[in-house]
């Protein structure tokens, strides 16, 4: 799923899409006996549905009456996660690792889950449940999150493993790389998927935390997590997500210091070895090799958008031509065993489709409808009114599948922040130009709750008025989405105090 269908939407290939999708539809039986890891299960499954069935209507498909509140693809997406939902029943809300799909959780499974296994789930879990209406996927992905936040150590650091039943952490290393990465990275995307200053605020903690105990000199060191004395000295080539991460949240000259020291390293070997000894400036000992990851080609999309820099394009056509030089054999592109001399190993994972050569694409392509600029947008016919969609501004999952966020505000069933749009519309064309408003934030909101106060809205409530002007660009700057963190023209999210 993750190698097959996302990029058949992306390259705009109908004819393979739809069949892909009629092949999903009429053979696939999430009631098996098998085990089956939750995070991969979630970001691949789960997220390639949720995106597909999204994209799907773009890609040509025939959509069914309610999309997109309702699709095959949505219905399978759910099917899939409530196969997941039995590891959440832990005594602190974090799940376990692994879930049998047809019985649940073995008996004797292991309780020790490595934190990115418990955090990587608001992006996928809480567009589940904004689409279907059913509260339980995103409330079992934030009390997850807040599990983690709870038992972080006294100086803000998280280690890579924990014990899900009774929160002690069994390692206690602390960074940005295997084992820890997506966490942060759901902290951030979830934060500017649901417009939710909580889970930004709680990354923005950590950020601080992580500036003042693993960075040295632009790089990102391994620490442990309650004293934050360096315990490896080694660069992971998953950290290299990083950078991209940053300029989201506006940070693009720390971004770019810290992508320029990992793309030294690709040009030292012609990829990313799995792990960089940075005081030795070399390989460690078998973890040399390079299975074509995205996580440095993702950065270099990112900041490409945010900066316009050309070394990203030099990156990415260092990326292209390694690649098919050292790679590329007669059945496909082989993962690198050895970038010490380019020795292949016989696999090719499947995220070098799903996200390496996507993030690769559109790296080189600016027109891609990826990067909309809100200047074009499609109206669609929903059971609870119009909505905007295609607007810009995707999310894209760790496997890189693109979630839309104005589809989370298509299938609510209450009408007042759909109202609350058009009265933002009707004001901005001068409709209505005495008209006085109030904007109530929706972020932190789920069906059948009220929206959370947050501290620092206060003045924002209780029926003040607003300077409309000053929230006009940042509301509608993307036609369906009211962003506290707003989205910039330039593939930036800023808070608004930044």
């Amino acid at each position: 799923l993750s190698s097959a269908l996302l990029p058949l939407q992306i390259l705009g290939n109908v004819s393979e899409f739809q069949r892909v999708v009629n092949v999903l539809q009429d053979g696939v039986d999430f009631d098996i006996d098998v085990n089956a890891s939750v995070f991969e299960t979630n970001i691949r499954v789960v997220g390639g549905l949720l995106s597909a069935h999204l994209l799907s209507k773009k890609a040509g498909i025939e959509v069914e009456v309610g999309w997109p509140c309702s699709g095959p693809l949505l219905r399978m997406a759910e099917e899939a996660a409530r196969k997941l939902l039995p590891a959440f029943q832990t005594p602190t809300g974090m799940p376990y690792g692994t879930v049998n799909l047809l019985h649940g959780v073995n008996p004797g499974e292991t309780p020790v889950t490595c934190t990115a296994g418990i955090g990587t789930f608001i992006v996928e879990f809480a567009t589940l449940s904004h689409l279907t209406g059913d509260p339980v996927f995103e409330d079992v992905a934030r009390k997850a999150l807040k599990a983690l936040w709870k038992n972080r150590s006294d100086i803000g650091l998280v280690g890579n493993h924990i014990d899900v039943i009774t929160a002690k952490w069994v390692a206690q290393d602390a960074g940005i790389g295997a084992g820890v990465d997506s966490y942060f990275e759901y902290l951030v995307k979830g934060a500017i998927l649901l417009q939710d200053e909580e889970l930004m605020s709680m990354f923005l903690e950590y950020n601080k935390a992580i500036k003042n105990y693993t960075k040295f000199d632009d790089w990102y060191l391994w620490v442990q997590m309650y004293k934050g004395t360096v315990s490896m000295p080694v660069f992971q080539s998953l950290e290299a997500y990083w950078p991209g991460l940053q300029s989201l949240i506006g940070d693009v000259d720390t971004a770019m210091r810290t992508f320029l020291n990992y793309y030294t390293v690709w040009k030292q070997f012609g990829g990313l070895p799995e792990f960089y000894n940075i005081p030795q400036g070399y390989t460690v000992d078998k973890r040399e090799g390079y299975p074509l990851r995205p996580e440095l080609i993702e950065s270099a999309m990112y900041l490409y958008r945010a900066t316009r820099d050309p070394t990203l394009l030099e990156l990415g056509r260092d990326a292209v031509e390694s690649i098919e030089k050292i790679s590329k054999v007669d059945c496909g592109f082989a993962t690198i065993k050895d970038l010490r001399d380019h020795r292949l190993d016989n696999r090719m994972e499947s995220f070098f489709l799903a996200e390496t050569v996507k993030y690769l694409y559109l790296l080189f392509d600016p027109d891609n409808f990826i990067h909309n600029d809100r200047s074009v947008f499609d109206v669609v016919i929903t059971p609870y009114g119009e909505c905007v969609l295609n607007a810009g501004g995707y999310v894209f999952n760790t496997e890189a599948h693109p979630i839309d966020p104005a589809a989370l505000h298509c299938c609510r069933k209450q009408k007042e922040e759909q109202w609350e749009v058009e009265d933002l519309m009707r004001e901005f064309y001068s409709l209505k130009k005495s008209k006085k408003f109030t904007f109530k934030r929706a972020s932190n909101r789920r069906e059948g709750e009220g929206a959370k106060e947050p501290e620092d809205a206060s003045s924002e409530r209780g029926g003040e008025k607003r300077n409309s002007r000053k929230h006009l660009h940042s509301l509608l700057s993307c036609p369906s989405q009211s962003f506290n963190s707003r989205l910039a023209v330039l593939g930036q999210v800023f808070l608004d105090n930044t």
